[in-house]
Parts: structure tokens; sequence; C-alpha cells
């Protein structure tokens, strides 16, 4: 739960609304959604209805023109549903495969794509990972070669969240092989597309969502449904990375609260040699310092938002929030699976999910030692 009250009474009234359709329409389906394995798509419908999808975009286009911290709401809200593995997917398409288009898109790609996508009409994707090419954005191979009005687009993606679900994706591909990371542009593609082909991938946790590989075989897109200037989309990718950090952040950590909650109520609860567990001292000294842990990421996550929303760039603050969160989310996930013992290990208990789930925390949009190696640049600690 936040530490400190929303800001004004409609961010409050947000707050309501969005918890009101967590309770009622995601958690009560956690397990649900689990052995589906993949996102619902009416659940984007439904929160396009409730103008859940476009929180920071222009209402020209259906947004509600809000800034960071509705999104924040958002996935802090989210974060509570018990399934990260859902709640991810919908990020997936809010926050990760959308401001590009919105920040750089032309009116007409917009209108075509962006506007369901707020709607729920349409589910987005990102596609960015290659099996060769990871947190090393730079060193994608998928090919787009210009063929009159057309890019034939050549090659394939890994560990793409929606990747059976999703109408379109927004691509990153190679454009000018001969220019590095300059040569690098951001296409809409729609996945029913002939050529494109997927493969969905058999995971350790995340059942909630679809995750698989995806394949383009002389892919055809109009050049027309290029994301903002050929040869800047990796430059382009790089500030989208942003708000996918800073949401996943966010909801991690209200996942986390929620895992500690449970920890605790089943701590007081355990019977154990004549007493409880919630009453030893080493279960005491452990929930305080998972405790203390959470409130440290809150903070950090509070003070990107705060800069984000007063206009200012956080992208230093968010790779090392990115970074330290990640860890405290596997440390408490650690935690919380140890004080349930057995039960721990069971898919019924949230902390034996957690325990999976959290991992890819620190891999995910940019792995641990991409975060240290950006910021150790950025801090020139060599010297240079």
């Amino acid at each position: 739960m936040p530490t400190r009250p929303d800001p004004t009474p409609e961010h409050a009234a947000f707050r309501e609304t969005v918890r009101a359709f967590v309770s009622r329409e995601l958690a009560p389906r956690a397990r649900e959604f689990d052995a589906n394995g993949r996102i619902d798509k009416a659940l984007f419908l439904r929160m396009g209805e409730l103008g859940m999808l476009g929180l920071r975009y222009d209402e020209a286009y259906g947004g509600a023109g809000l800034d960071w911290s509705y999104s924040a709401i958002l996935a802090e809200e989210l974060g509570r549903a018990d399934n990260l593995g859902v709640t991810t997917g919908i990020s997936v398409h809010t926050d990760m495969a959308t401001p590009s288009l919105h920040r750089y898109g032309s009116e007409e790609l917009k209108r075509r794509f962006l506007v369901p996508a707020i709607r729920g009409e349409h589910v987005s994707a990102i596609a960015v990972t290659e099996p060769d090419a990871g947190s090393d954005v730079a060193g994608i191979r998928t090919r787009a070669v210009r063929d009159g009005d057309d890019w034939v687009i050549n090659g394939a993606k890994i560990y793409i969240t929606n990747a059976a679900t999703a109408d379109w994706l927004c691509l990153l591909a190679v454009t000018d092989p001969s220019a590095g990371h300059r040569g690098m542009t951001q296409i809409i593609v729609p996945t029913d597309r002939p050529g494109f082909s997927y493969s969905l991938l058999d995971k350790i946790g995340f059942y909630g969502s679809d995750t698989g590989q995806l394949f383009f075989e002389d892919v055809r897109v109009p050049v027309s449904y290029t994301i903002g200037e050929v040869g800047r989309g990796f430059q382009q990718q790089m500030t989208q990375f942003q708000d996918e950090r800073l949401v996943a952040t966010v909801g991690l950590v209200a996942y986390c609260d929620q895992l500690w909650e449970r920890t605790l109520s089943w701590a007081r609860d355990r019977k154990m040699f004549g007493t409880t567990l919630a009453k030893m001292q080493n279960t005491q000294f452990r929930l305080v310092e998972c405790r203390t842990q959470l409130e440290a990421a809150r903070l950090m996550n509070q003070a990107c938002v705060d800069a984000l929303v007063a206009g200012e760039d956080a992208t230093e603050l968010i790779s090392m929030t990115k970074l330290f969160v990640g860890r405290v989310a596997r440390q408490v996930a650690d935690e919380c699976f140890q004080l349930h013992g057995g039960f721990g290990y069971m898919k019924e208990s949230m902390a034996g999910r957690a325990y999976v789930d959290t991992r890819i925390a620190s891999v995910g949009g940019g792995s641990d030692e991409t975060m240290m190696h950006y910021l150790a640049k950025r801090m020139r600690l060599a010297g240079d």
C-alpha cells in the first residue's frame, strides 16, 4: 500500500476504480489465467472501457492526457492482482509497446494502431530481444529491407510477452547494417501478415501470460508503418525502455507488499513449538528487514515518478531503481518462501509462485549487469 495519501481526490478516485477492477475481475481469476497460459483479450476491452489503457496519451487519440502519477497508481493496483504474468502482459501493452508510437508515430499510424490499442480493441507487444541479442540491443540482426513502398522483414525475436495475443508489434529491426546502432528502425508489424508466425515457450513461471518466439519470413509492411525516423529506432527504444522499467518496478513493489502481508498473516496463524511463528524473534527480524527494503524501494519508485511529473530526466535514477528493486524483490520472495516452510513449495502458495516469478525482474527489461554497465559509464568510474 502507498505510504503517503494520494495527492488529489482525482488520484484517490482513480485508485478506487482500478482497485475495484482488480478485486472483481483479476484477482479472483488469478489461477484460471495461469491454467489458460495466455492473456484474456476481454480484459483489454474492459480496461479500455474504464479508460485505463492510455493514461498519458493525448485525448485526441482516446487517451486521458494525465501524467506519470496516474500510471504509477495503475501499476501499483495491478501489482496486487496476484498474477505477475497477467499484469506484465497488460503493462507491455500500456507502457512497453505503445509509448514510441505515441511519441514518434505519424498521425496516420496513431489513428490506425494507437486509437484501437487505447480502446482495448488491439493488443500490442514489443519485439526487441533476439536469440543472440538480449540486453545488448545493439546486437540485433532482424533485417528490414526496403522494396519500393514496403519493408521486407526477415529474422526472429524471442522471449516476447503477448506473443500469441498481440494484434501488432512494435518491432526493432536493422535497416542499415553498416551504421551500427544508428541503422535501426522501429516498425509497426500487424501479426496477420503472411510470413509471420510464433511458437510459445515453456516457462518456469509467469504462467498467466503467453511468451514466445516470433518468426519473420519475407513479411511485408508499408514503409509508412515506420515509427518516427528511419535509423532512429535504437534511440527511440532506449527512451521506451524507461517507461517499461519504471512501470515494472512500481508494480513489483506492490506485488511484494501483498506477499509480505500474506506472509505475516501466515506467520501469525502458524503454530510451532507451543507458540506462533510470528512471535519468534527470527521471524520478526526477517519481516522487519523485508519491510525496510520494500519501503526503500517504494521511495525510489516515487522519486522516479516525481521527477518525470516535473519534466526532469530520470534515466539514471530509473536505472538505479530497476537494479535495486529487482534485487529487493528476490530477497523478499526468498525470505517469504522460507517462512512458509513446505507450503511455500506448493503452487497454491503465493510465496512459491513469487519465488519463481520475481526472479525475472533482474533479467527482463535490461539485466542487472546492463544497468550497472550503463551506470558505471554514466558515472565515469573509469575516469574517461
